[in-house]
């Protein structure tokens, strides 16, 4: 059984419908809304989409909206459940093939698509487990062609994006996650409000398991990079970063540093 789960906040009607579309041709099973808008204006629109299941919830953020969620999932039994962010779409078997991916693979707790813009550009979302410098310095640094160079390891451009690779740090616009793992590490860390809970979870997941790149089939996303253009956006994904440093430590994080190094020797031996 797969379930999945969309986090919504005044989301446009159009959008949601084109993922929710997705969903009903996919082999997902039951696709859990979870509204965190001020009002339940989507109720009556979700109406129409019988497979599903609306959710209207205080907003304690991204997280902890999907987290209700993943607790409905494991309660069910559920094998597989996905993490969507409303901006995905995509054509053709993807949930399928990452399903069989999946099952010939136990020791594999997330797979992450190759993630697209509409235009079908790459979108490099592999990353190494971040430093300060990578998630701090990277955002305010005014010099492109630091940028440039820096992004070219962080997010291992290197590698071409063409082969199945275990990468420490995946996106969280698409996550396709073992619920039995999710159960092991307890979903989304509840303190992240908005950004950074992505890198938190996968990080934990892959204490326990794999958390691979499946370049085989792809995904459409939007990607706004909200906090780019909205000041309340940065500051949500400021106060992240803070809570995701002090978690796992600032320059002094000897795991870090040992998943990073594997990840890199592992992918050139590939």
């Amino acid at each position: 059984m797969i379930t999945a789960s969309i986090v919504t906040f005044h989301t446009k009607h159009d959008e949601l419908a084109r993922l929710i579309e997705c969903v009903r041709r996919s082999s997902i099973d039951h696709l859990y809304i979870i509204d965190n808008s001020s009002n339940d204006e989507l109720r009556e629109f979700i109406k129409s989409h019988e497979s599903a299941h609306y959710i209207h919830s205080l907003n304690l953020g991204y997280g902890s909206g999907h987290n209700i969620a993943i607790r409905k999932s494991i309660e069910i039994g559920a094998d597989y459940h996905v993490v969507l962010n409303p901006d995905i779409y995509w054509d053709g078997d993807v949930i399928g093939e990452l399903t069989k991916y999946m099952d010939r693979n136990p020791d594999v707790g997330q797979v992450m698509p190759k993630i697209i813009y509409p235009s079908g550009e790459t979108q490099y979302l592999c990353k190494l487990l971040p430093t300060p410098i990578d998630l701090i310095g990277r955002r305010f640094m005014p010099i492109r062609s630091y940028r440039k160079k820096h992004d070219y390891n962080y997010e291992l451009h290197w590698t071409n994006y063409d082969k199945i690779m275990e990468v420490p740090l995946l996106s969280g616009c698409f996550m396709f996650l073992r619920v039995s793992v999710l159960e092991k590490v307890g979903g989304f860390d509840d303190r992240y409000f908005m950004y950074a809970e992505d890198f938190d979870l996968c990080r934990r997941i892959g204490e326990i398991s794999k958390t691979v790149f499946y370049p085989f089939v792809s995904v459409t996303h939007v990607y706004e990079k909200g906090s780019y253009k909205n000041k309340k956006l940065l500051k949500y994904h400021i106060q992240s970063i803070i809570k995701y440093f002090n978690k796992w430590g600032w320059f002094f994080d000897t795991k870090r540093g040992a998943r990073n190094k594997k990840c890199i020797q592992t992918i050139k031996l590939l």
